[in-house]
Formats: structure tokens, C-alpha cells, sequence
């Protein structure tokens, strides 16, 4: 299974380096399907807007609601989630060198948000790398059945993983 994570250590960490290599990839010619996360800092010093963006280069929806400033709880916005969830699998239909998962969250820790286009990817044998946290990475690993790697949040052992998965995919044609 060529499915794996990677976790940075600093709050929107995760979300830098995924996107860095949504870019880098593009810039080589290849065909990523999913979602990166764009945080926007907000002027009244409340929390980050949360955007997607969907690959290649699709619509960017804001996944956070403003909930007020006295809201403690999720702000993710679950309706625009699923949005960037149908827009992925449809694209993903058409095929893919990689899915980019900005986050594997609570959406999907509870059964939802990506977790079909996961598996769906996996089933079409496209490559998976998702961003994880660590409030979410036991509910990871179970779904993931032990078969994940762990990869660092460094660009180039991305790029080295996802060059050795796609290697062995040209190998078997």
C-alpha cells in the first residue's frame, strides 16, 4: 500500500510543507489531487481563517466558521469540507500521481471527510500522503490497519517516498 503521513511540529507546520510540495510537484509536470490548507491570520487577532485549496488548482473554500470571539469549540465548517471532499473525488476519478490530504481530522477520525477518497485512491493504487496531528493519529492508524509510514516534514524525503512508490508502479507495467 503506498499510503503515508507526516506530522511537523509547529501549529500550520504541516499545512507549509504539503504545500511547498503540491507546488514542487506541479513544477515537475505531476498530477496531484486533494486539498492544501492555506491559514490566513485575521486583523482582530482572533484564530486563523482555514482555507483549502484543491488540486491541481481548483476553488479555494474556507473551511472555518467565525464563531464569535467567546467560541471555544470547532470552528471547522463541515458543509464546506464536504464540498472540497466532492470536488476531490471527482478529480481524483480522472486520475492522479498523488492525493494530498491537508489533515486527517475529526471528520475523518469519526468516518467521514476524506476517508472514502482514501480509500478510494488506494484502491486505484494513486500514492496517499496525509497531514496529521497527534490528537488525530491513533484514529489514523487504526483506519490505516498498520500499513502507513511515517515520513519527516522535510521536502526532500517526500519527494524521495513518492519517488520510490511511483518507481515501483512504473516497474509493474
Amino acid at each position: 500500500m503506498k499510503l503515508a503521513y507526516t506530522m511537523a511540529p509547529g501549529r500550520g507546520d504541516t499545512d507549509l510543507v504539503l504545500e511547498r510540495l503540491a507546488s514542487d510537484l506541479a513544477a515537475r509536470g505531476l498530477r496531484c489531487c486533494g486539498t492544501v490548507q492555506i491559514n490566513s491570520e485575521r486583523c482582530d487577532a482572533g484564530p486563523c481563517d482555514m482555507d483549502v485549496r484543491v488540486l491541481p488548482d481548483g476553488a479555494i473554500l474556507r473551511i472555518s466558521q467565525d464563531l464569535g470571539p467567546q467560541a471555544r469549540g470547532c470552528r471547522l465548517d463541515p458543509t464546506a469540507l464536504e464540498t472540497a471532499v466532492g470536488l476531490v473525488a471527482a478529480d481524483l476519478s480522472s486520475g492522479a500521481d498523488l492525493l494530498i490530504v491537508n489533515k486527517f481530522g475529526k471528520h475523518e477520525a469519526e468516518g467521514r471527510g476524506f476517508r472514502n477518497v482514501i480509500a478510494e485512491a488506494l484502491a486505484m493504487e494513486i500514492p496517499v500522503l496525509v497531514g496529521l496531528n497527534a490528537l488525530n493519529r491513533p484514529a489514523f492508524l487504526t483506519f490505516a490497519e498498520g500499513l502507513a509510514i511515517q515520513l519527516p516534514p522535510e521536502p526532500e524525503a517526500l519527494m524521495e517516498w513518492l519517488d520510490e512508490v511511483t518507481a515501483t508502479a512504473h516497474e509493474l507495467v
